[in-house]
């Protein structure tokens, strides 16, 4: 899908390659998926690397440390429970302390997703953006769309949690 792209899964994906990453190279696009969980509060809410949990407080400093070094993501995708899911004091949480730290936009979900809609909905929009080079938010719009053609699953449990945040296009 694209000419170039580092894929990390089962113990490959750890807390240390994702940092190791983001420091050394540029990606315009990253994409975890994995599994979330907002807790309240930036250190119970958290993403999970085959390590360990990689926590709010710890993805803002990653991704302030590689904005540092100018390299920035366009885009990050946190295909993962509840990684928009905010309060009081972290608004869209995961995605939120991202665009936060320097990321320019995020897709995130709001609350638990399943994880066959959660495949088919982000690989309908990486296809939109690639093959009609529209913006990234028509590209959700439409994958979310089509997700719902399907009678049996338009029920907005599936398509709904998905929430595109930041620079849109």
């Amino acid at each position: 899908m694209y000419k170039t792209r580092k894929i990390y899964k089962n113990e490959n994906y750890t807390v240390d390659n994702f940092k190791k990453e983001l420091n050394e190279a540029h990606y315009s696009i990253v994409h975890l998926a994995t599994h979330g969980y907002f807790g309240g509060t930036p250190q119970e809410t958290f993403i999970l690397a085959y390590d360990k949990k990689l926590t709010m407080n710890q993805l803002e400093k990653i991704i302030s440390l590689s904005t540092i070094k100018q390299n920035y993501v366009d885009l990050l995708i946190l295909s993962a429970c509840q990684t928009a899911k905010g309060n009081e004091r972290a608004a869209f949480g995961l995605a939120g302390v991202a665009l936060k730290a320097g990321v320019k936009s995020a897709v995130a979900t709001l609350w638990t997703v399943d994880d066959k809609a959660t495949s088919v909905i982000i690989n309908n929009f990486y296809e939109q953006i690639n093959k009609n080079s529209v913006s990234k938010a028509k590209a959700l719009q439409f994958a979310q769309n089509k997700y719902m053609d399907d009678y049996l699953l338009r029920h907005p449990s599936f398509w709904a949690p998905f929430l595109l945040i930041g620079n849109w296009l």
